[in-house]
């Protein structure tokens, strides 16, 4: 079957069949209001009231529904905020008509009782006019039901029930079934879609089936959304989420679908910086971060550039990744981006000179245990013998602030990478001792989520190939 495609209609044809509309239900509804007024039998002087008086209603209504909006809406389109709108418009004329037949007297032949039925009849009349419009569209903006993926929405909330609405609108998706973990929303309908239990009636197969599972719970706990995407991993469903509270904040629609991410299945609650705090500290400062590129470095320059900075000078050896992370923070605080690797000390001297920073974060260091085992010179050249050139020249060019970026495996090193990370903490304490205007710290982190060479994009890569070798034609995702 195909669907029946809705004209276009330009502006003045949108008024043109709106005041046509409109101006009928008007007219009709006082019609009626005298109807039910005199039982279908109107007195002769009632009609010639309509004649006289009524005439000149109609387009004052007319121009309190353009007043209110409801010319400029869109045909297919009403809501609750429409009829509130219409509700106001017609209602404020129909108030104006009983304070005018209190006083004149041309106007007192006219019925009260069929003002006020008047009123309603026609909020009603073009409410319901309204949503037919919207019916139509719903009903043919959508292909045949053979081509429709039927999706089920675990979570019966708000975001699940705009994303019904959203799927009925638009068509392409029909919602089959919502899941809720709440008990006493099982048996319900949102939207005429029934909720049929917890996700984990899926397993029984008795339920409706479904080609796709959408996540609409934003605010659940990281734990809950890791038992469902295994659970729908399990039974080889597609799956996909909604943007997460924070993302809804800034913006992003309830119906912006992606796939389930490693953030929502973490099982703990992110950590937001609160950097309201921070900005009294780092307003007008200029601030150095080494290693700027890198995982850590890349996103201590995303919040740093929200500090209202003097100037925020961006060091990496890496081409593209200071690019990258250039192009990025630029459009929030004034930066340098400078190759420069951090063990030449001449050029590092005179960049200290020039721009005089107050804050060093230095983040470059060589991270990965393997290649570092089989190469310890270089983790010593790097995290170690850099790591004390740089913390000299700050004591020497009054700097204020060297922070160092460590590593946890930097506690009871078992490996090349950790014990150089160890060595340069220890090496940080001693420029603490020796100087007396530089304030020296080191900051241990743990495994960066998703960082390069971490094991969750090593492991995601992984999957996604043995997924493609072995289930050719298969349509179905693998999540972590």
């Amino acid at each position: 079957m195909t669907a029946i495609r809705q004209p276009n209609l330009s502006r003045n044809q949108r008024y043109g069949i709106l005041l046509i509309v409109y101006a009928i239900v008007l007219v009709g509804a006082t019609s009626l209001a005298y109807g039910f007024r005199f039982d279908f039998v109107v007195p002769i002087e009632h009609q010639r009231t309509v004649q006289q008086v009524w005439i000149w209603v109609w387009p004052i209504k007319l121009i309190a529904l353009a007043l209110t909006g409801q010319f400029s809406s869109l045909l297919s389109f009403f809501s609750i905020p429409d009829l509130k709108r219409l509700s106001v418009g017609l209602g404020a004329v129909t108030v104006g008509l009983l304070i005018v037949w209190s006083f004149i007297d041309g106007v007192y032949e006219m019925s009260r009782a069929a003002i006020l039925l008047d009123g309603i009849v026609a909020i009603l009349g073009i409410s319901m006019t309204r949503l037919a419009f919207r019916l139509i569209r719903q009903g043919t903006s959508s292909t045949g039901g053979a081509n429709l993926k039927r999706i089920g929405i675990v979570g019966a909330g708000a975001a699940g029930a705009a994303l019904a609405r959203e799927f009925q609108i638009e068509g392409g998706m029909q919602p089959v079934a919502f899941y809720d973990d709440v008990t006493r929303k099982h048996g319900t309908q949102v939207h005429g879609v029934p909720v049929v239990g917890s996700v984990e009636v899926l397993q029984n197969g008795e339920e409706p089936p479904v080609d796709e599972i959408v996540i609409a719970m934003p605010s659940a706990p990281g734990e809950r959304v890791r038992e469902i995407t295994n659970l729908i991993q399990n039974l080889k469903i597609r799956c996909h989420t909604v943007p997460a509270l924070s993302q809804l904040a800034q913006g992003q629609v309830v119906t912006a679908l992606r796939p389930v991410d490693i953030n929502d299945v973490l099982g703990r609650e992110a950590v937001d910086l609160n950097t309201n705090e921070l900005v009294g500290f780092f307003m007008g400062k200029t601030v150095l971060v080494t290693g700027a590129g890198g995982s850590i470095g890349s996103e201590l320059c995303r919040q740093l550039a929200n500090l209202n900075l003097n100037r925020l000078i961006l060091i990496d050896r890496s081409e593209a990744h200071l690019f990258e992370i250039h192009a990025e923070v630029a459009r929030k605080a004034k930066s340098v981006p400078l190759l420069l690797d951090v063990l030449d000390k001449d050029v590092f001297k005179e960049l200290l000179q020039e721009y005089q920073p107050e804050v060093i974060f230095h983040a470059a260091a060589f991270k990965h245990v393997a290649l570092l085992e089989d190469q310890p010179a270089m983790a010593v050249r790097n995290n170690v013998w850099a790591t004390h050139l740089l913390a000299s020249l700050a004591g020497e060019n009054g700097v204020e602030f060297f922070v160092h970026i460590s590593t946890d495996k930097a506690v009871d090193p078992s490996s090349v990478m950790g014990a150089s990370k160890r060595l340069a903490e220890r090496l940080i304490e001693g420029h603490a001792f020796a100087s007396e205007g530089v304030h020296f710290i080191s900051v241990r982190f743990g495994n960066v989520l998703g960082s390069s060479g971490s094991v969750v994009p090593i492991s995601r890569n992984k999957l996604k190939k043995a997924v493609l070798s072995q289930s050719a034609g298969k349509r179905f995702h693998v999540f972590l």
